[in-house]
């Protein structure tokens, strides 16, 4: 685990984690240590060079995962260059794109402490088909059809400058106090 980069998730069907999947198998072909983990695993920071979080914006919120993560880790990850995405619209639809920034961006502002070096939003995955109680109650739910708006090559590049940004940002100091 010494001087590797984290890629810890949140998911709620696996559309997530199939995108940090993708990412830690982006930054090992080039040739980075990876860990891949659900973010409520993760039970140290300790040896960690940078850290990428993930998590899907449902029902207008940022998976609670993913703000337990930065609750629990809070210490750590304020010393640590932390990388941020979500994925949330479910249509290639600029506004939706837009709304989902603002959600992120809300559920970020609670947490004054965390420099993000990088954040972003990816298109999200929907499948009617996947929900459980209570969302198989909600009728609006049935009628919308599935759909999967993930952009693997956008989530390819953007993973790929990762590196640049976090290893080489201002605020890594190496030393990451347990938390």
């Amino acid at each position: 685990m010494s001087g590797s980069i984290l890629v810890a998730y949140a998911t709620r069907y696996g559309s997530t984690q199939e995108v940090a999947e993708t990412m830690a198998a982006t930054l090992r072909e080039r040739g980075f240590e990876v860990d891949l983990q659900p973010a409520q695993d993760v039970k140290t920071l300790a040896g960690y060079q940078a850290i990428i979080l993930g998590a899907p914006i449902f029902m207008s919120r940022w998976h609670k995962d993913a703000r337990h993560f930065l609750t629990r880790h809070s210490i750590a990850l304020a010393t640590l260059p932390v990388a941020i995405f979500a994925l949330g619209p479910t249509h290639a639809d600029e506004k939706e794109f837009q709304e989902a920034r603002q959600q992120l961006d809300t559920e970020l502002a609670q947490f004054s402490w965390l420099t993000a070096y990088a954040v972003e939003i990816f298109g999200g995955k929907f499948d009617p088909a996947k929900f459980n109680i209570p969302y198989t109650l909600l009728p609006v739910l049935k009628n919308i059809p599935a759909s999967d708006v993930r952009d693997w090559d956008a989530i390819r590049a953007w993973t790929s400058k990762l590196p640049a940004k976090l290893l080489w940002a201002p605020a890594y100091t190496g030393e990451v106090p347990s938390d």
